[in-house]
């Protein structure tokens, strides 16, 4: 990165546009900020759970998430790259296979909750899939939005969901399951 952000205010925003990274400026309410706001607010979101996570290969795990994020954010950023590496899907599928072998098959709706780690998870599951429907958004909208990073945060919720269920179990807590309406 280098010298690249010398100044942090720089006043080219206050007229409600920001620049991407290819130069270009873009309304600040545009789709495609929409969409990289909420993968920011995503990673951040990973972030509090990794602080909150004791495992060292939970962390590990969560770290390499944090860092495609930003891969998938540098493509919306530079509109026509890939940057998110192509085996990326196949890893998030081979963390969700690890951990679903230690689980019981679920029989029920499970409520987020249970260890304060598998609620931040859930947080996070949620905060993905809203990241998720604004790349769909933007997909529809304009070109150049990569299949591979709709399969990664399609496959990112699922290892969310998949991951608190582990880190309840890890920490001896029962899942909350959904009791669901009775009439």
């Amino acid at each position: 990165m280098g010298n690249r952000l010398t100044t942090i205010v720089t006043r080219t925003g206050d007229d409600g546009t920001t620049g991407l990274a290819d130069g270009s400026r873009v309304d600040k309410c545009s789709l495609r900020i929409d969409a990289l706001g909420d993968l920011d607010e995503l990673n951040c979101a990973i972030g509090v759970l990794i602080s909150d996570t004791v495992a060292a290969d939970e962390r590990a795990l969560l770290s390499a998430i944090q860092q495609d994020l930003f891969d998938l954010g540098s493509e919306l950023a530079v509109p026509g790259r890939e940057f998110l590496a192509a085996d990326a899907v196949a890893r998030l599928e081979a963390a969700i296979a690890g951990h679903q072998t230690y689980l019981a098959a679920l029989r029920e709706f499970i409520l987020p909750g249970g260890s304060r780690p598998a609620a931040l998870a859930h947080q996070c599951r949620a905060v993905c899939r809203r990241a998720e429907r604004a790349l769909v958004a933007l997909a529809r909208t304009e070109a150049g939005v990569s299949a591979l990073g709709l399969q990664y945060l399609n496959r990112l919720s699922d290892l969310l969901f998949v991951l608190a269920r582990r880190l309840n179990q890890n920490l001896g807590v029962a899942d909350n399951c959904w009791r669901g309406t009775k009439k």
